[in-house]
């Protein structure tokens, strides 16, 4: 039988508690937070070796081709991209997942993995995935339990029941989150396990558990897949028909329910990345026990993490804080208060601000901006051009731009009308007039744009054209 096993990549979390890094719009898991390469990165690289299919990835519709560009930077030319117009929870995802799996194979077998984890024993993951896969296969749904290396009270519980093959147990219960006292008898009790969140099934059984379970959510989810529709190098699921969906996790759903669930111990270095003060833990720390990263000057300072990202950051005479500067915002936090971060996200959002949402440097599909400055009718933008692409031909209604080319040169269209422009030449658009600027050359265009007028929002866009796809 044709077991193929298809990674399905979950990336559509918003990790509001990494913030400032983590925004709206570029949330953790496209962040390299632990080495050079992002979190889906290496979600999708850890797979090397277990002989997989194409993977399916689902994501929120705005970071769609933030997510495209990071699985074409590691050489994933092949997956499917599902854009949920909406988020719904897990459960919802994984039936739109296991319905395209099953266009496959009807045997298919899918790996669930969050795209924002870290696993560091990868032959210890394999080897794990190897025992759900034999599972799956004999029709169980397998969970995988992280075996706890502290009493944790930041994560859900596993408790395990009888063996039923090697390295296999019955699921005998899933349990909330304890207190720490509770959390302390879970660790020494020892069949207990962390509950991480990463599954391996058949597509078919899952959608099975779903008929039982959720009947009105599978419904759902086979409309909106079967009216939706191919866009470029994605598929967006239909809107209307998702939108009836009930919201639920995968746990809530199917595995607190069914009879078939198991949990394969994995002890292989996860972690979940949940907070700033666990990305501390598992990084390396100097002799004060502190993680110091970019321009940072810190004098007595203990079981700390500082990360500069732009300016100098001087410190002197604290610990036990989490010390966070960006462009555009400083963060500065106890170590135990980094699970209140969402609660300031949330205060940031009422107030009107939108620094929660965007950071300064904005990515596009043909490349990026940033905003250098700001005042009254005025903004100064840096905007880069990756060689071949183009930004989409439009309109402002209410500001003119002036365009000074810095390096590369620029394919400017103006009203029908093309030039080219190179190193420290420059042109207007007025108020009204139609323009796009595209980079024929070989390096990444790079210019200053200063815009003036009444209205300097970036609502004011009428596209005309766009070759990505995004909404005239």
């Amino acid at each position: 039988m044709d077991h193929t096993l298809i990674p399905v990549i979950l990336a559509g979390g918003s990790g509001t508690r990494l913030w400032p890094l983590s925004r709206q719009l570029y949330p953790k898991q496209f962040l390299p937070l632990f080495g050079e390469k992002t979190m889906l990165q290496q979600t999708v690289e850890r797979l090397d070796g277990l002989r997989c299919g194409a993977p399916i990835l689902i994501c929120n519709e705005e970071h769609r081709f933030l997510a495209a560009e990071q699985l074409r930077q590691i050489g994933i030319d092949n997956a499917t991209i599902l854009l949920e117009p909406f988020p719904k929870n897990t459960a919802p995802a994984i039936a739109l997942a296991a319905f395209e799996a099953l266009k496959l194979s009807e045997e298919s077998l899918i790996l669930v993995l969050p795209a924002d984890h870290l696993v560091t024993n990868i032959e210890a993951f394999h080897e794990a995935v190897k025992h759900a896969k034999s599972a799956a296969i004999d029709g169980y749904l397998a969970t995988f339990g992280i075996v706890p290396r502290k009493p944790e009270t930041a994560y859900g519980y596993i408790r395990r029941g009888k063996g039923i093959k090697e390295a296999v147990f019955c699921v005998d219960e899933f349990v909330e989150k304890p207190d720490e006292a509770t959390a302390r008898r879970y660790l020494k009790e020892g069949n207990y396990y962390w509950n991480s969140g990463m599954f391996l099934f058949k597509a078919k059984a899952y959608l099975n558990e779903l008929v039982q379970f959720e009947p009105e959510m599978l419904d759902s989810c086979k409309k909106a897949l079967a009216e939706g529709k191919k866009d470029l190098d994605f598929f967006r699921i239909d809107p209307e028909a998702f939108a009836s969906c009930p919201a639920n996790s995968i746990d809530y759903a199917v595995m607190e329910k069914t009879k078939k669930a198991v949990v394969v111990p994995l002890d292989a270095g996860w972690n979940d990345i949940g907070s700033w003060a666990s990305l501390l833990e598992i990084c390396d720390k100097d002799e004060s026990g502190s993680n110091i990263k970019g321009d940072v000057v810190a004098l007595d300072v203990k079981n700390s993490l500082i990360r500069s990202e732009n300016r100098l950051v001087a410190v002197l005479g604290v610990e036990n804080l989490i010390i966070v500067e960006t462009k555009d915002a400083v963060m500065v936090v106890h170590k135990d208060r980094v699970q209140d971060i969402k609660s300031l996200v949330e205060r940031l959002g009422k107030s009107g601000r939108n620094e929660h949402i965007n950071h300064r440097e904005v990515f596009r599909p043909w490349g990026s901006y940033d905003s250098l400055e700001k005042g009254p009718r005025f903004q100064v933008k840096r905007i880069i051009v990756k060689p071949g692409e183009e930004t989409s031909l439009q309109i402002h209604y209410h500001r003119a731009e002036h365009w000074i080319v810095v390096k590369g040169t620029a394919k400017v269209t103006i009203d029908g009308k093309t030039i080219l422009l190179t190193e420290n030449e420059s042109t207007f658009i007025p108020i009204g007039k139609s323009h796009a600027i595209a980079n024929p050359g070989k390096i990444p265009l790079e210019l200053i744009e200063v815009q003036s007028g009444s209205y300097l929002g970036e609502d004011d866009i009428v596209r005309i054209e766009d070759k990505y796809g995004r909404e005239k």
